[in-house]
């Protein structure tokens, strides 16, 4: 497979529409540069580790043998992860909207009525998800809540310890 092919794959939408799933156009970057680093440069490493603990004879007891074929393993199954990932993706651009509102790749200032604390999300694809670092999915509660809402408005989120109640500070994109 020639990089030009790999590279121009990755860039194509999926043949199947129903597994488009939206990213940003950094959340694209950063799975196709762990991608390049895993097929590049950790899988080759691990091969040539591989194959010099084979050379030592004895591969029953050989733990760095028996270590290595199986990182090679986790390597290809997090390559496959990453094409389907890569494969299916439909990159949106971050632009604000005309009238403000919130929508995917929204940075929200919102604070809490109840408690007065401030929290700071983006709105993301589903693959993006990283909520210790505030970037949360449209499709989570807090995400549908926020669709559409501008600077100022107030929303409700169910959640497990009941409804708590935010006011929108500031829209960024």
């Amino acid at each position: 497979m020639t990089e030009d092919y790999r590279l121009n794959r990755l860039i194509t939408f999926s043949k199947f529409p129903s597994m488009k799933h939206l990213i940003s156009k950094e959340g694209f970057e950063k799975f196709k540069a762990e991608w390049e680093h895993l097929k590049y440069v950790e899988r080759p490493a691990m091969i040539n580790q591989v194959q010099a603990a084979a050379a030592e004879g004895d591969r029953s007891e050989n733990a760095a043998y028996t270590y290595g074929r199986m990182r090679v393993r986790e390597i290809d199954r997090r390559l496959r992860e990453l094409d389907r990932i890569l494969d299916g993706a439909q990159i949106v651009e971050n632009a604000a909207t005309k009238d403000g509102s919130i929508r995917f790749g929204a940075t929200v200032k919102m604070i809490d009525k109840k408690t007065k604390r401030e929290k700071v999300y983006s709105i993301v694809g589903d693959k993006e998800i990283d909520p210790l670092q505030g970037r949360i999915s449209m499709k989570s509660p807090i995400g549908e809540a926020l669709q559409g809402k501008k600077a100022g408005d107030t929303v409700e989120v169910q959640a497990p310890r009941g409804k708590i109640t935010y006011e929108i500070l500031e829209v960024n994109y």
